[in-house]
C-alpha cells in the first residue's frame, strides 16, 4: 500500500505543537517554528502503512514552499484553535479557497486544537452544527477532530483520522449534503450482493452472509451476532430483511450506517475485497493478475475454470431445461460489462437448442474457444462473474509449447485451432454452422467479417474441443504469410466444392505460394450429394494428396448431414500432427490417428466405403494415404 503524507496547515504555530506532542508524547512548550518531517514506519500506525507528516509556516516568505507542499499533500489538516472563533472563520474564508486555487483536491480534515480551553461562547455549541455548513460547501472536507495538544487528547486520533480519510475517503462513496450513497458506490455494492447471492434467490441468507463475511474479514458472524445486525437493519429500514434473509435494500442500507457512523473502512474493505479501486471502478489487477504464456504455448480452462462456469451456467438456468435464454444470459452477465460475445454471431457460433438458447456444451465450448482466442476476456470476466479464489489465473491453464509437443508425437492439449480456407462459394460456412449444430440453409451469405465457431467432440473417451476460424478470400493470403498467426494454429482446413471445377486450384495455389508445410493439411469437398466434376489443377485432388502424404480429401455432404466423421478426425490429426503433415517421416512407436479414434471405427470405415476414403490394412486403421484400390 502507498505511502500517506500528511500536510498540517494552519494560523500560528498550532501545527507544530500537535506534531511535537505525537513525537513526544506529552506537550513541549518551547518549539521551533516548523517542525521537520517526521516519518512513522507501518508497524507504528492502525493502518499499517509509512506516514509522513510534514509541517508548514504561514508567513509570507515561506509561501513558496507551503504551496510546493500543498502539491504533494495526500490529505491536508487545517488547524485552528477552538478557542478563537476567527481561526475557524479563516478555514472557510482563506484556507479552502487558497488549496482550491492551487488545484489541489485531496482530502481536508479540520483540526479544533486547545479544547482544554475551550471558550464560553461557543461551549454550547454543537461540533456538527459548526461545521455542517462548511462541509456543505466544501465537498473536500472529510470530518472535523478536536483535540489538545497541551493536555494531551485526542492528538493521535488526528493523525488516525487523516490516514483515514487517503485509506478510506468518503467523497466517493457518500454525499454529505444529500446524506445518501453516490450513484457508483450503489452500483458496486448491488453487484458485491448479487454475487454474494449463490442461489440467485434475490436474498442472502445466514450461509451466504457468513460466506460473505469470512471472505471480506476472514471469521463467520455468530448467530447471535447475525441477529443483532438484522435487528438495526429492521428496526429502521422494515424492507431490509424478509424472512428469506437480507435484501439488496437492506444490504444498501447496512453500509450507509457504516458510513454515517464512521466506520468508512468496513466498506471500503468490502469493495476492495471484490476488486475495486479508490474511484469506484474494478482495478486493473483485479481484472488482469500477472499471468504470463510463454511462445508457442496456448491457454485453456483448468478444471477449476470448467467448474465455475459449469457451476454458474446451473445457477442461472432457471427453469432448469438446460439451456441459457437470452433474459437468463443477461441477468448471468448483469455484473460485467455485458455479454463478452455481442458483435461474434453468439449463439450461432456454438452449440443451442432449437429456440436459439445455448446449451452447457455450447457454453462450456464458447468459453474454451473465448479462452484459446483471447486468454484476457476470459480473466477478467472469471472476475467480473465472482470466480471464488482471489486468484483467478487458478482457473486457467499454459499449454506446452506446441513445437515440443509435435516433435515427441504427443499433443496433451484440449482445445485447438483449426483455420479454415476455401474459394468464395466452396461451402466454408455451411461446413462450420454444421459443426455447431446448425441447420442447413439454402441462401448463400458470403463471409466478410470472418466466422468463428466451436463444439466438442469424442476422442478416447476424452472430450477435446475445437475451435475453426475462416477469415475470407480477401483476408486469406494475409493470415497465411503471418507466422505468429500460423504458430497459433493446430491444423488447416482447406475446403473445395466437388462440384466446381475451379474450386480445388484456389486452395492448392494457396498451400504452393505460401510456406505451411510444417502444419498439418486436412482437404475437405463439399457438396458431395452433387455431381461430381473434374478439377482444373496439374493434379486431381486424390493423386495431388498422396503425393504430399496426406490423406485423401473427405468428401461432405451438409445439405444431406452426412459428415464422415470429418469433425473427430480433425481432432485426431491435431492430437497426431504427423499423419497430416505434408511428407512427415514418422517413427513407429508414434501414435497413429486411428488409435485415437478407435471408438468410432465402424464410422469411419463405413464413410470411407462410401466416399471414397482408401485405408491401408496393416493390423491397424491408418489415415496415411494409399495406392488407389484395384479397378472392378
Amino acid at each position: 500500500m502507498r505511502d500517506v503524507r500528511i500536510l498540517l496547515v494552519g494560523d500560528g504555530r498550532r501545527q507544530s505543537t500537535l506534531i511535537t506532542t505525537l513525537i513526544k508524547e506529552t506537550f513541549v512548550a518551547n518549539i521551533q517554528h516548523v517542525v521537520a518531517e517526521v516519518t512513522i514506519p507501518p508497524e507504528w500506525t492502525r493502518e499499517k502503512v509509512t506516514t509522513k507528516i510534514v509541517d508548514s509556516s504561514s508567513r509570507p516568505e515561506n509561501r513558496e514552499q507551503l504551496e510546493a507542499e500543498i502539491r504533494r499533500a495526500d490529505v491536508i489538516c487545517i488547524v485552528y484553535a477552538v478557542n478563537r472563533r476567527d481561526t475557524f472563520e479563516r478555514i472557510s474564508l482563506f484556507w479552502l479557497p487558497y488549496i482550491r486555487k492551487l488545484g489541489r483536491n485531496v482530502p481536508v480534515v479540520l483540526v479544533g486544537n486547545k479544547i482544554d480551553v475551550r471558550g464560553k461562547d461557543i461551549a454550547n455549541e454543537s461540533l456538527e452544527d459548526q461545521i455542517m455548513p462548511v462541509m456543505n460547501e466544501f465537498k473536500e472536507v472529510e470530518t472535523c477532530v478536536e483535540c489538545s495538544a497541551k493536555q494531551p487528547l485526542n492528538v493521535s486520533e488526528v493523525f488516525y483520522f487523516a490516514q483515514k480519510a487517503v485509506l478510506n475517503p468518503t467523497a466517493p462513496l457518500y454525499d454529505s449534503r444529500e446524506h445518501i450513497l453516490k450513484p457508483a458506490c450503489v452500483d458496486a455494492l448491488r453487484r458485491i450482493y448479487k454475487l454474494c447471492d449463490f442461489d440467485k434467490n434475490g436474498f442472502l441468507d445466514d450461509d451466504e452472509i457468513n460466506e460473505f463475511q469470512t471472505k471480506c474479514f476472514g471469521v463467520p458472524l455468530q448467530k447471535h451476532e447475525l441477529e443483532s445486525v438484522k435487528g438495526v437493519i429492521k428496526e429502521s429500514e422494515p424492507d431490509g430483511v424478509a424472512e428469506q434473509g437480507l435484501t439488496e435494500i437492506g444490504f444498501l442500507f447496512l453500509h450507509t450506517l457504516f458510513i454515517q457512523r464512521g466506520r468508512l473502512e468496513t466498506t471500503w474493505a468490502v469493495l476492495r475485497t471484490f476488486g475495486y479501486g479508490d474511484d469506484l471502478s474494478l482495478r486493473e489487477d483485479f481484472l488482469f493478475p500477472p499471468f504470463e504464456v510463454p511462445p508457442d504455448c496456448s491457454v485453456e480452462l483448468s478444471s477449476d475454470g470448467y467448474q465455475f462456469f459449469t457451476d454458474l451456467f446451473k445457477s442461472f438456468d432457471h427453469d432448469k431445461d438446460g439451456a441459457l435464454k437470452e433474459a437468463e444470459l443477461e441477468e448471468l452477465f448483469s455484473t460485467a460489462p455485458g455479454n463478452p460475445w455481442e458483435g461474434t454471431g453468439f449463439p450461432e457460433t456454438t452449440v443451442s437448442d432449437e429456440s436459439g438458447a445455448v446449451t452447457l456444451q455450447g457454453f462450456l465450448a464458447q468459453w474454451s474457444m473465448t479462452t484459446l482466442l483471447d486468454y484476457k476476456v476470459t480473466l477478467s470476466y472469471l472476475a467480473y462473474l465472482g470466480f471464488p479464489n482471489s486468484d483467478t489465473t487458478t482457473a486457467l491453464k499454459v499449454t506446452r509449447p506446441r513445437k515440443f509437443d509435435r516433435k515427441r508425437g504427443k499433443i496433451q492439449r484440449d482445445v485447438f485451432l483449426c483455420y479454415v480456407f476455401g474459394a468464395t462459394g466452396s461451402g466454408k460456412t455451411t461446413l462450420m454452422r454444421g459443426f455447431a449444430k446448425k441447420g442447413f440453409s439454402e441462401t448463400y451469405t458470403p463471409t466478410k467479417n470472418g466466422y468463428s465457431v466451436v463444439n466438442s467432440v469424442e476422442i478416447g473417451g476424452a472430450e477435446k474441443y475445437i475451435v475453426m476460424q475462416e477469415f475470407g478470400p480477401t483476408v486469406d493470403a494475409e493470415v497465411l504469410q503471418n507466422r505468429k498467426k500460423l504458430d497459433a494454429c493446430d491444423l488447416l482446413c482447406f475446403v473445395y466444392d466437388s462440384g466446381d471445377a475451379n474450386s480445388f486450384a484456389y486452395v492448392a495455389n494457396l498451400r504452393k505460394k505460401y510456406s505451411i508445410d510444417h502444419l498439418p493439411l486436412v482437404f475437405v469437398a463439399t457438396k458431395s450429394d452433387l455431381d461430381l466434376v473434374p478439377q482444373r489443377y496439374s493434379q486431381q485432388p486424390d493423386a495431388y494428396c498422396r503425393s504430399l502424404r496426406i490423406p485423401v480429401p473427405i468428401s461432405v455432404s451438409m445439405r444431406e448431414r452426412v459428415t464422415a466423421d470429418l469433425f473427430n478426425m480433425l481432432a485426431a490429426i491435431a492430437m497426431d500432427p504427423l499423419s497430416a503433415t505434408p511428407g512427415a517421416s514418422r517413427r513407429s512407436e508414434q501414435p497413429r490417428v486411428s488409435t485415437v479414434l478407435a471408438a468410432s471405427a465402424a464410422a469411419v470405415a463405413a464413410a470411407a466405403i462410401g466416399f471414397g476414403i482408401w485405408y491401408r490394412m496393416s493390423g491397424r486403421t491408418s489415415l496415411l494415404p494409399s495406392p488407389a484400390p484395384p479397378s472392378a
